[in-house]
């Protein structure tokens, strides 16, 4: 089966999610489990937490470009909540290598939809929730500019934390 050419908006919305997540994922490079879940600043966050919670957030827009604003819905529940903060953090039995791989199937996963998603401009309304607009919808290529973004934001989050551990950077 011939491969099919990209058109340049979806090669560059590739790219740009792969070379964030190139990012986020070299912080993690050389580290042990314990230096992955270890927290370097005052805040909770550290590097493992961070690749779960980008994977969970990413797989979460997929869905809801997909699904719908169901896909989205809000912890309601102590036990959701729970479960959200658990998303930051390295939890027993968890691995570098297992969060990376998780990692690894969603990125797969959003790569394949960008290349064969009929329309970008297909759009869904958000979910109700205080930090949305009333009424608001959003396209699939504005999901996609939002993963990007959260992607890149929690690099330079984990590229801090990484320097915190060992004076390792990202770049540089």
């Amino acid at each position: 089966m011939a491969e099919t050419t990209l058109s340049p908006e979806r090669a560059d919305l590739l790219q740009s999610l792969q070379r964030h997540r190139f990012f986020l994922r070299n912080t993690a490079r050389n580290l042990t489990d314990e230096q992955a879940g270890a927290r370097s600043t005052v805040s909770e966050l550290c590097i493992g937490g961070l690749i779960k919670h980008v994977a969970g957030t990413e797989r979460a827009w997929v869905d809801f470009i997909v699904d719908g604003p169901a896909a989205m819905r809000p912890p309601a529940d102590p036990a959701g909540y729970a479960r959200y903060a658990e998303s930051f953090r390295m939890m027993p039995g968890d691995t570098l290598a297992g969060v990376l791989a998780a990692y690894d199937e969603v990125a797969s996963r959003t790569d394949d939809l960008v290349r064969t998603l009929p329309d970008l401009d297909a759009s869904q309304p958000l979910p109700e929730a205080p930090w949305f607009e009333p009424g608001a919808r959003w396209s699939a290529r504005r999901v996609l500019l939002h993963v990007i973004a959260e992607t890149s934001q929690h690099a330079g989050h984990a590229d801090i934390i990484r320097e915190a551990i060992d004076g390792a950077k990202s770049m540089g």
